[in-house]
């Protein structure tokens, strides 16, 4: 049964990158919305998508965009089956180190609410842009979690943003305007990429819901709409995510690993550890050696 609202759990997945094939999936996708964005590439088939009231026929080669919250559904334009490549992200983890350009998730929100920023964009506009392998490189990165594929994931997926940008821009989008808007990092969707930046620090929950300028309790309640965790949880999950690749990829002990990732110390990582992944640090790390070995 499909829902109105669509949860995703952007504290396991910040990012997924799938294909789907509607002869093996419950279809069509009806009306809903969610916190996150998504891209859809068509590979296969012509579908009719609704979004925000608008109808839009996609076929092979086209790609259409689904802001934050906008309401969208996806039909069969003509009663056959589809195959298109998906990607979702949350949009709070596109950060990068330039000061200006691209501050993508500013452009994103003025791109939200501008007439000039069109979601759909057609085949002949992507042409020679390699959409299709950008989308595969997402999936196969994601399906096979190597070394650094969360940096390859998150690359790729700027990449192709900018370029949608930069089509904005052609067809007249400000894009200084919608960067000279304050970035709303102290909100509780903003709040996020703060968390990550300074996870190696001490967070407390009652300092982030000041910084949002709210009440502990109604910043709590927020964030846990928002995520489907507490804060706190969230915190814990961004750390314990940074110790597991160290683990994976490289050989400190835990002593470095523990204050890299902002535990008190290794004692502490070894609790909070096993409460998320039910096996110790060090058991961790031979059970995923062996599976690579076999």
């Amino acid at each position: 049964m499909q829902h109105f609202f669509e949860y995703i759990d952007t504290l396991n997945s910040p990012y997924e990158a799938f294909l789907c094939d509607t002869s093996a999936m419950e279809f069509p996708i009806r009306p809903h919305f969610h916190y996150f964005m998504e891209m859809i590439y068509m590979l296969e088939g012509v579908s009719r998508v609704e979004c925000d009231g608008e109808n839009y026929i996609v076929e092979p080669g086209d790609l259409i965009l689904f802001h934050p919250e906008s309401v969208h559904a996806i039909y069969t334009a003509t009663g056959g089956q589809l195959k298109y490549g998906v990607i979702k992200f949350d949009v709070n983890k596109l950060y990068t180190e330039n000061s200006y350009a691209p501050k993508l998730r500013t452009i994103l929100e003025g791109a939200a609410k501008s007439e000039k920023a069109d979601i759909f964009f057609k085949k002949a506009q992507l042409q020679g842009f390699g959409v299709e392998e950008i989308f595969e490189a997402c999936r196969r990165e994601l399906k096979y979690r190597n070394y650094g594929y969360d940096i390859i994931v998150h690359n790729q997926i700027c990449f192709l943003l900018v370029y949608l940008i930069r089509l904005w821009r052609e067809k007249g989008f400000d894009t200084d305007a919608a960067v000279s808007h304050p970035l709303d990092t102290y909100s509780i969707r903003g709040i996020t990429a703060y968390i990550d930046e300074h996870s190696d620090e001490q967070l407390k929950v009652e300092d982030l819901a000041e910084m949002c300028n709210m009440s502990y309790s109604c910043f709590a309640k927020n964030f846990r709409r928002y995520y489907g965790r507490s804060c706190k949880e969230y915190i814990e999950f961004i750390r314990i995510s940074k110790a597991s690749d160290l683990l994976l990829f490289t050989d400190f002990d835990l002593n470095y690993i523990s204050q890299e990732t902002g535990f008190s110390d290794s004692s502490h990582l070894i609790k909070i550890f096993k409460k998320w992944k039910g096996v110790t640090p060090k058991q961790f790390k031979k059970q995923q050696s062996n599976e690579k070995s076999t």
